[in-house]
């Protein structure tokens, strides 16, 4: 796998908490509009795979709002997959799984992960290259069931530019600590989306100029 690359401070951040569980500001600020999106776009009932799931403050809410899916996290890194763990134990929510093992910008997981009726992806693509954004996105296409959707939800470019100064400084801080990172462009994310092979792509507007983007595979 590889190894995760140094991000600045503001990049990805998680405070220890209690126990095994690490805390997230971003998370417990847009849980709750990122659940409710969920909520309006997600099958009543089958498979949902989170990937880079963090801290697990997430795919809590997500299961505990979506009780007819069984939720799947995986993430990278092992502190946070105790994390996710933790917090499902206290959630005791039959339809969340344990945290696996998933490195999501690796080739192949696609195929052995397939069945997938959603998929759910949050603030993964502006921390990571673009030909790894592109394999994220592959992948997670090649694992859904027909008529699977596949939820992304985070900041984009616009026509090359970002939509705020907030966004502005974060994306070239991001850049000046790995030019291979940062905010992708919209429309290049979803000439990824097309060339993977998913048929309609909505854009839904959500809170502090992020998007979430929901693509569907044919049936």
């Amino acid at each position: 796998m590889a190894p995760r690359r140094p991000l600045p401070d503001t990049a990805s951040v998680a405070h220890a908490g209690e126990g095994a569980r690490l805390f997230a500001p971003s998370a417990e600020r847009n849980a709750a509009a990122i659940t409710q999106a969920l909520f309006d776009i997600a099958p009543p009932s089958g498979r949902a795979l989170e990937l880079a799931s963090g801290t697990g403050q997430h795919v809590v809410a997500f299961a505990r709002a979506l009780p007819g899916l069984t939720w799947q996290p995986s993430e990278i890194d092992p502190a946070r997959r105790a994390s996710i763990d933790a917090y499902a134990r206290d959630a005791d929510l039959p339809n969340l799984r344990p945290a696996i093992e998933l490195d999501v910008t690796a080739g192949g997981w696609g195929t052995a992960r397939g069945g997938q009726d959603l998929i759910v992806l949050v603030n993964l693509l502006h921390l990571i290259s673009a030909p790894e954004a592109q394999s994220v996105i592959t992948e997670a296409a090649r694992a859904l069931a027909p008529s699977g959707r596949l939820a992304i939800y985070g900041p984009f470019l616009r026509e090359g530019q970002p939509t705020s100064e907030g966004d502005a400084r974060f994306h070239a801080s991001l850049c000046a600590q790995d030019p291979l990172i940062g905010y992708k462009d919209l429309a290049e994310v979803m000439g990824w989306l097309r060339d993977a092979g998913v048929d309609r792509i909505e854009t839904r507007h959500m809170p502090a100029n992020n998007l979430m983007l929901v693509a569907t595979r044919s049936a």
